[in-house]
């Protein structure tokens, strides 16, 4: 036998039925026994779902304020035309709450129009500062500029990102019927996620917390240096100041809300924020104006699926609903035409 004839031998698969594509097979048959039961199940188990999850969602308390300003008639329009990164102002906004507030009640502050998923915003930080490496502070990343250094120096923490920290100052009051104000407690410690605070975010290790941060200069439109963001709380300083976790912990949507504070209750007999009058004092230091953003409080309880989401009880029903109508018509196809071809289940095959 010539070579070429080996060769041409040799490419031939082998004569076995996994080669030959000879091997049993299972090829399920759609029969209306087998797939009417399903719909009819998928429906049963999530308009329930849906409808517990929409009573828990409306079950949580919300109120939310908006105290941008922009309105001539609002307490804080002032401040709002006045206000750019080198001015703060001051300025208060009355509300009533119909429903007493009970367990923890959590306040965040939001932003409108503001988006914090922009690419070369979102990579505009340098993740070796965050994570408290020295040689990092005085040699931050390419990607900060142009926030990378103010008259030659480096800055930290740098980028667009944390040189955009919100910081409005936010306090609450609780207005008694003699018209005295009565300051309500808020909690500043954990408001970031605890991978947040113990993992990504350390700060320079030294003896003297100030000395980590020498050669050094603080943001361009921060107003104090990182290691005195909170003068009352040593703990709360440098790079694990939560406020500014919370707040490099980018959004995915243009209309977002971030943790402020969490107002605890004083005993297990009365409500964390009863019924009644209140006043928001704000030092009004964000502008929002030059790209049509808005700002606003929000004081909400939760449960034990987190925050007000009806949307989720909504979909969990609507998808429910839709595979009960699909299955109550293949019902009805079944029934009418099934039987044609002397077969139940020929016409679903």
């Amino acid at each position: 036998m010539s070579a070429g004839a080996d060769e041409e031998k040799s490419e031939k698969p082998d004569n076995s039925a996994f080669k030959q594509q000879c091997l049993p097979a299972w090829q399920p048959v759609l029969t209306a026994s087998a797939i009417l039961p399903v719909f009819f199940i998928v429906a049963l188990i999530f308009i329930p779902v849906g409808i517990g999850l929409f009573i828990t969602s409306n079950q949580i308390k919300e109120f939310e304020i908006d105290y941008t300003g922009v309105e001539i008639s609002s307490p804080c329009f002032g401040c709002s035309q006045a206000n750019n990164w080198n001015t703060s102002c001051k300025c208060s906004m009355f509300f009533t709450l119909r429903q007493p507030f009970e367990g923890n009640v959590y306040m965040y502050y939001g932003l409108s129009n503001y988006y914090q998923n922009q690419r070369r915003y979102y990579r505009s930080k340098d993740d070796r500062q965050l994570n408290g490496e020295s040689n990092a502070l005085t040699n931050p990343n390419k990607e900060c500029e142009p926030y990378r250094t103010v008259d030659d120096v480096p800055v930290a923490p740098c980028g667009a990102l944390a040189n955009s920290l919100f910081n409005d100052t936010l306090r609450l009051f609780y207005m008694t019927d003699n018209g005295s104000y009565i300051p309500i407690p808020l909690g500043k410690r954990d408001i970031a996620w605890w991978t947040d605070k113990h993992t990504k975010f350390r700060n320079p290790s030294g003896d003297n917390f100030t000395s980590m941060f020498e050669g050094t200069s603080k943001p361009l439109n921060w107003h104090r240096h990182v290691y005195q963001l909170d003068p009352a709380d040593p703990d709360n300083n440098g790079f694990i100041n939560e406020d500014f976790i919370v707040w490099m912990r980018t959004a995915a949507m243009p209309n977002f809300r971030k943790l402020y504070r969490i107002i605890f209750p004083k005993d297990n007999h009365s409500p964390t924020l009863p019924a009644g009058n209140y006043s928001l004092h704000i030092n009004y230091n964000y502008p929002v104006l030059s790209f049509d953003g808005r700002k606003r409080m929000v004081l909400s309880t939760i449960s034990w699926m987190g925050g007000r989401n009806p949307f989720l009880g909504i979909l969990y029903i609507i998808v429910g609903v839709i595979w009960f109508i699909l299955g109550v018509v293949l019902l009805v196809v079944h029934h009418k035409y099934g039987n044609q071809n002397n077969s139940s289940d020929e016409i679903f095959e």
